[in-house]
């Protein structure tokens, strides 16, 4: 049986608790995402560069494939020349975590999904004013939804 792209949004069957935060077995999330985007998410994988910014260039918002919250938004994203989407903030500050990475023998930023902890990529510090942040997201962590209302806040 082929496994959907996309996770489903809204995540009202995930348990959570009074938190907000999804909560979900390796089995669950095998079963809802493509096998790349479980790969990227839930193991910490890459996807090749330019192999994924094929996003619509209208207004609207970046959510995470996983639980669907809102993440980052159309009107923040460049291209930074890696191959990977990018951005120079998210949506609101509370929308993604961080976390010290020390693979490959480097330090650098994981930033993940603070609702359900999917790896969406990495921030360096090497992005465009006003932040000087660079958010390298993977392109298939993300689900683009047109439109100024295009989904829930987080």
């Amino acid at each position: 049986m082929e496994k959907p792209d996309r996770g489903a949004s809204p995540d009202a069957d995930a348990s959570g608790g009074d938190s907000g935060k999804i909560v979900r077995s390796d089995a669950e999330w095998r079963a809802r995402l493509s096998d790349l985007a479980y790969r990227v998410t839930r193991r910490h994988a890459t996807e090749r560069p330019f192999s994924h910014d094929d996003f619509p260039k209208v207004p609207g918002r970046f959510h995470c494939v996983c639980c669907g919250a809102a993440l980052f938004d159309q009107a923040h994203k460049f291209d930074s020349g890696t191959g990977w989407p990018s951005f120079f903030r998210p949506i609101a500050p509370e929308a993604v975590g961080e976390a010290e990475d020390r693979s490959w023998f480097m330090r650098r930023t994981e930033v993940h999904c603070a609702r359900c902890e999917a790896h969406l990529g990495h921030v360096f510090a090497d992005g465009p004013p006003p932040t000087g942040l660079r958010y390298c997201i993977n392109g298939v962590a993300l689900e683009f939804r047109a439109g100024a209302e295009s989904g829930e806040e987080v």
